[in-house]
């Protein structure tokens, strides 16, 4: 017990806990609690990135590690409560715009993520990224999280058969008899019970019993497995514990040079693909800092967040790292407020949730035998969940509203985020200037509006 009690000790002075008035079962307590409400990400980003040709086994062990990387650096250089791992919605970016709708290989879209890594470290040491902060107008910055909430909700929804493609109408819902769009509405309807009576893990929690109703599903014989059509047994292999799934068909899988430079047209997607991954996960991460910060009273009398640049390291890092592991961008996690919700503090919450992540690793056979019907419940109350940026957009001024609508709107719609950031930026500066408020545009506002038009009609101009 002594040995234990100097070892917390140290563990505490360490990470100042006492400056916080915190100790080391509570920042313990909050790291589970963190990695309970963000574990779904194992389950869904192997799943999602399958969709785009990765193997899934590999997906989730680079997964896990990024996640534990990433989480660490933020434990033990910024010292903060938060947690990192591959983000929800620049994963669907990354498998269903760039690779499925734009053609390119994984690989591709794996290098973008990789030069958004690199550039991010770089603009991290030059504190460039706050100033692109300040440059972006507010109504796209909360346009964007509600954007991507629509996105991931409709991919949600398409995963478990409750939207449907229509030759006739081009969308349509689904057969609603069928035990996938059943089961994952009846998992949206326990995540959000849960989550309303402040159960922890609610969102891991709606996977599981969704995942454990399909097991049921199948033995009674309502699931019947269809390898043929996609549609696999629900049963993990066994054993249940086991080393992780190997990297070695993800890791280190860049495009080569001839693809990313072949024409005009692939070097001027690569940059705008990379920019798309650049711009989203800046806005991601600098909300949650800014959000999670606020809530557990980090900000100073100026609202600034000290130590930022540290916590932007993190990210830049994650990012970079999980690129070369074989994974989408890494963010930091708007779930790391659950834990700073149930008292973390320090950095230790961090380290705690990375071990959990660590330990996750030997549990591989079950959360890839999930499948997407029972992620769909966290993917669709996750878009809930994104959806209250567009509140804070001022509804009496057209001039803010219309870029921020078609931000948001064009996201599912477009089925690209890209396309969604491209109307944004580009309605923002033409009615702004068309209404005489050209001098509440930033001047970089200019630039990307003129990049984004150029990106609209370029494939025309130039038949590619």
């Amino acid at each position: 017990m002594a040995q234990t009690g100097s070892f917390s000790s140290k563990v505490e002075q360490f990470f100042d806990c006492k400056k916080y008035n915190t100790n080391f079962k509570t920042e313990a307590l909050a790291g589970i609690t963190t990695f309970m409400t963000m574990a779904y990400i194992l389950a869904v980003n192997p799943i999602t990135l399958a969709d785009a040709g990765m193997d899934a086994g590999g997906v989730f062990t680079a997964t896990a590690i990024s996640a534990i990387i990433a989480t660490v650096i933020m434990a033990l250089y910024a010292k903060y409560p938060f947690a990192l791992a591959p983000g929800m919605g620049l994963n669907a970016f990354f498998a269903y715009t760039v690779v499925l709708k734009m053609g390119y290989s994984w690989q591709f879209a794996l290098t973008c993520v990789l030069a958004e890594g690199i550039i991010f470290i770089i603009l991290t040491f030059l504190n460039v990224r706050e100033a692109i902060f300040n440059a972006i107008p507010q109504c796209i910055k909360y346009s964007v999280s509600a954007g991507i909430g629509l996105f991931i909700t409709f991919i949600g929804m398409q995963g478990a058969g409750i939207i449907v493609k229509n030759d006739a109408t081009l969308l349509s819902l689904g057969d609603m008899t069928t035990a996938p769009a059943v089961l994952a509405l009846v998992g949206v309807i326990i995540t959000v019970v849960l989550l309303k009576k402040n159960v922890k893990g609610a969102l891991l929690v709606g996977i599981l019993s969704t995942y454990v109703l399909g097991i049921v599903a199948e033995l009674i014989g309502w699931y019947v497995p269809n390898p043929e059509m996609g549609v696999y047994s629900l049963l993990p292999s066994a054993p249940l514990v086991s080393l992780p799934p190997s990297l070695k068909e993800v890791t280190f899988k860049f495009a080569p040079f001839s693809e990313v430079f072949t024409n005009i047209d692939t070097i001027l997607s690569f940059i705008i693909v990379t920019f798309t991954f650049l711009f989203v996960d800046l806005f991601d991460t600098l909300g949650t800092l800014m959000g999670v910060a606020s809530k557990a009273n980090y900000l100073d009398k100026e609202g600034k967040l000290p130590r930022i640049k540290q916590a932007l390291f993190a990210d830049a890092v994650g990012t970079t790292v999980g690129a070369m592991l074989g994974t989408s961008t890494v963010t930091t996690f708007v779930e790391s407020s659950a834990g700073v919700a149930d008292g973390g503090r320090t950095g230790l919450t961090s380290i705690v949730t990375a071990i959990c992540f660590a330990i996750a690793l030997i549990f591989s056979p079950i959360f890839l035998a999930i499948p997407a019907f029972a992620t769909a419940p966290a993917l669709i109350v996750v878009g809930i969940f994104m959806l209250d940026g567009i509140t804070k957009v001022d509804f009496s001024d057209l001039t803010e509203l219309l870029p921020a609508f078609l931000t948001m709107v064009m996201m599912p719609l477009a089925y690209s985020i890209s396309e969604g950031l491209v109307f944004g930026s580009i309605s923002y500066v033409l009615v702004k200037v068309f209404t005489g408020k050209r001098k509440e545009v930033h001047w970089m506002m200019y630039i990307l509006a003129i990049v984004f038009a150029f990106k609209l009609v370029a494939p025309t101009l130039f038949n590619l």
